[in-house]
């Protein structure tokens, strides 16, 4: 899941693959803002057909918090 994540990063948000680890914040350490938030949003729902619980978004603050939301749909 961490692999997929890392390539939506990469490729679709054009986030520096070496600044992506599981510990690095969306907004503080890879410089997500709002918009592109939204977009990875999206993009996870389209991929993994998963829909985000808009009271646990607030609770996605890392690069792992995400991939951990994302395993508990498997």
């Amino acid at each position: 899941m961490y692999e997929k994540l890392k390539e939506i990063l990469v490729t679709e948000l054009q986030i520096d693959e070496g600044s992506i680890e599981p510990d690095a914040e969306l907004v503080n350490d890879l410089g997500i803002n709002s918009i592109e938030l939204a977009d990875l949003v999206m993009l996870c729902e389209e991929k993994f057909d998963v829909e985000f619980d808009e009271d646990e978004l607030t609770k996605l603050v890392t690069v792992g918090d995400v991939v951990k939301y994302l395993e508990t749909f498997e």
